[in-house]
């Protein structure tokens, strides 16, 4: 029962940083009246979320901040893409890191590439376009710089706390 609490209040803890993180610390970008490109740290919580808690408290992060951070600053109407691409920032990185990999560095990197890839480079700019008719070289090229640079710094983060004796005991479990 306690872990469960626990557990609970972790993804509570991620839902709210990632919703702080997402929209009111990140520097949004829009095109043609449209959100387009946004750049900052809201998905580095549910990646961890995914990493430490597991593939499904993953998705319930990211797709609980999507929804709530719409409710609590929405640009434009709501459309579930993206909610549905916020849920996979969580899945993918807690199926990754229940891989087996030869070092914990190789599956954090794989947890944060992935998905920065997967939904990052090719979702997102995906529904944005067929959504909004947006062209695709606005879309992908910011992308094709902000990409490599979140997956490099989420990386260093990522290990960085491993590093950190109460994050590493906590990631144990």
């Amino acid at each position: 029962m306690r872990e469960k609490v626990r557990h609970l209040a972790f993804t509570g803890i991620f839902i709210a940083m990632s919703v702080v993180l997402t929209r009111f610390a990140s520097l949004r970008i829009a095109i043609g009246g449209i959100e387009g490109v946004r750049i900052g740290f809201g998905t580095l919580p549910i990646i961890l979320s995914g990493i430490l808690l597991g593939p499904i408290s993953g998705a319930l992060t990211g797709a609980l901040a999507d929804i709530i951070g719409f409710v609590l600053s929405p640009m434009g109407p709501y459309f579930p893409h993206f909610t549905l691409t916020s849920s996979l920032y969580g899945v993918i990185p807690g199926v990754v890191s229940l891989l087996p990999f030869r070092s914990k560095a190789l599956r954090v990197f794989c947890a944060v590439a992935i998905p920065q890839v997967g939904v990052g480079l090719f979702l997102t700019p995906y529904f944005l376009h067929t959504l909004f008719d947006m062209p695709w070289k606005i879309l992908l090229i910011p992308r094709l710089v902000s990409v490599p640079l979140n997956t490099i710094a989420f990386t260093v983060l990522i290990l960085s706390l491993f590093r950190i004796p109460a994050f590493a005991a906590f990631s144990e479990h």
